[in-house]
């Protein structure tokens, strides 16, 4: 999922050097939402190993 924030976020750099402020600030928007969406699974999974981690012990 960071593998496709980082394309849209290359997406958007692109757009906007060549002065496309619409699809530069979609493509910025949808990077955005992509990255936070890893980072809270990521977090979820880490938690979730943590407690699992715990209970083998």
């Amino acid at each position: 999922m960071l593998k496709w924030a980082l394309i849209f976020f290359v997406i958007a750099i692109v757009a906007a050097m060549f002065g496309f402020t619409g699809i530069a600030a979609g493509a910025a928007t949808i990077a955005k939402w992509l990255f936070f969406i890893a980072i809270a699974v990521f977090v979820i999974l880490l938690i979730l190993g943590l407690i699992a981690g715990e209970t083998l012990f």
